[in-house]
């Protein structure tokens, strides 16, 4: 290519650049696209509005806010090249503990019946510490011992179903304090959820810890190399992302009025659902919360969807796998076309 060719063909490819939509931008068009399709199918087949039901739509941002305080929490871990499986499972464990610190006295089957009336930030601290733990031997693990992090997780993932099936043997935890029943009421989920995003926001954008999730994901090799103690940060982004389930299990418990060993079942796949929808590539390296919690709308949106088209619940299961794939196979392609660029 002559020179003169070269000028030429520059100028080109940075307005070829410049063209190029956010990431976020599309996945939020992608979020508009399927609310009027769910809209016009609505006036279509059932004769009413998807968008126009704010009953439907508080009901919706509610239950996504649960999947979205888990997968803010997934982002971090899957930047870093990471996976987690044992979020739902910390949710279900963190639930009955934190629950069992928060029943009434008028509750005749307390689990401590020695600890009923206690403050709400007293069962938060504990659901808090409990599924830092549990993030805590997840980063060990990982970081430590050099198991990968699916085998690792996937053993807490076991284990935290096991430690909340065992604790009660199996039997739920009602009787809850006002004051703890308060955290799962209203908005509060949704205050809880954005306020948690908006954190992490700013720290991955901000932040040195931000820098040095990105840089162990992209290149664990040159993140030593340049003074990163991958190790240690690694056990941080773990302990934070369970910390985050054990958050999730708090507020599902308080806004269910009780706790059972069956809570979180399948939200780690949710969560890691919309952090891949929302443009976080599993490769690390790569992702943003914004788009996370666009993920989780559209999430949120296809499972409401679905339900007001009276889909049966099996077809949204392999609807929602297939969304993940797609997401994936999304990624593999624009991780390509950026290494030709």
């Amino acid at each position: 290519m002559s020179t003169k060719a070269a000028e030429s063909a520059a100028p080109l490819a940075t307005r070829q650049r410049r063209r190029r939509l956010p990431t976020e931008l599309s996945i939020f068009l992608v979020l508009v696209g399927i609310a009027l399709i769910y809209e016009a199918l609505g006036w279509m087949f059932i004769g009413q509005s998807f968008l126009m039901n704010s009953q439907r739509l508080t009901i919706m941002i509610l239950q996504v806010s649960v999947i979205g305080i888990i997968a803010v929490g997934v982002t971090q871990v899957i930047i870093t090249g990471g996976i987690d499986l044992s979020s739902g499972s910390v949710v279900g464990m963190t639930a009955m503990i934190a629950t069992s610190f928060a029943q009434s006295s008028t509750w005749g089957r307390a689990v401590f019946p020695s600890l009923t009336d206690l403050p709400a930030f007293v069962p938060i601290m504990i659901g808090l510490l409990i599924g830092a733990a549990a993030g805590l031997a997840n980063g060990a693990l990982i970081a430590y011992t050099k198991i990968p992090p699916f085998i690792a997780t996937l053993g807490m993932f076991v284990s935290a179903r096991g430690v909340a099936k065992w604790y009660t043997k199996g039997q739920p935890v009602s009787g809850i304090t006002e004051q703890f029943h308060f955290i799962g009421t209203k908005a509060w989920p949704v205050v809880v959820f954005l306020v948690v995003a908006l954190i992490f926001h700013i720290a991955l954008r901000y932040t040195r810890y931000g820098k040095f999730t990105y840089a162990i994901g992209a290149n664990p090799q040159a993140a030593r190399v340049s003074g990163i103690n991958i190790e240690a940060h690694l056990v941080k982004v773990y302990v934070i992302a369970g910390l985050l389930a054990g958050l999730a299990g708090i507020v599902t418990a308080a806004r269910a009025e009780t706790a059972q060993a069956s809570m979180g079942v399948g939200y780690e796949l949710d969560a890691i659902a919309a952090t891949v929808i929302g443009g976080t590539s599993l490769t690390g390296g790569v992702g943003r919360i914004t788009g996370t919690v666009i993920g989780t709308i559209i999430l949120g949106v296809m499972t409401s969807g679905f339900t007001f088209l009276r889909i049966d619940a099996y077809y949204q299961e392999i609807v929602k796998g297939l969304i993940i794939v797609a997401a994936v196979v999304i990624d593999v392609y624009r991780q390509k076309k950026r290494r030709k660029h």
